[in-house]
């Protein structure tokens, strides 16, 4: 098996929304600061949408003027939800306030094994998460420490 060049780290994400100036203004208030860019991209005649970028977080939302109108749900395949990094449960809780004052609504702050979430939904339903991960163990093994790294 071959090593990819580098290790993979995610660039950016674009979401499709229905309504691309309702989504900006949304988005806008969540984020409190307006998209880097608005346009429209055109790659020949099949391929033509508008779209607005936030730099922080790197994201993209696109409108597609042909979009089949369809609710987002996370049980199709493709994405499932899309979470924003914490750094700690001090900045979960003050997201959480946040999307109080905003009229967001939103689930309570879940805490799992592998770290601590709140869940919200954007204007089409599209599942959203802030999330702190729990800090990484070394992995348990039985074998002494000598004979784990020899193997």
């Amino acid at each position: 098996m071959t090593m990819p060049p580098s290790p993979v780290t995610i660039a950016h994400v674009a979401l499709t929304v229905s309504d691309l100036e309702r989504s900006i203004e949304w988005y806008t208030a969540l984020f409190a600061t307006p998209p880097a860019h608005v346009g429209e991209m055109l790659r020949g005649t099949s391929h033509h949408y508008s779209l607005a970028v936030w730099r922080e977080p790197n994201l993209g939302l696109h409108h597609f003027a042909d979009a089949v109108a369809a609710r987002f749900d996370e049980r199709r395949p493709g994405l499932d939800h899309l979470a924003f990094a914490c750094a700690n449960t001090d900045e979960l809780h003050a997201w959480t306030a946040h999307l109080d004052r905003l009229g967001i609504e939103r689930g309570d702050i879940l805490v799992e094994p592998y770290g601590s979430g709140l869940a919200f939904r954007d204007p089409d339903n599209i599942a959203l998460e802030f999330f702190v991960p729990r800090a990484r163990t070394k992995l348990q093994t039985s074998r002494p420490p000598d004979q784990a790294l020899a193997q």
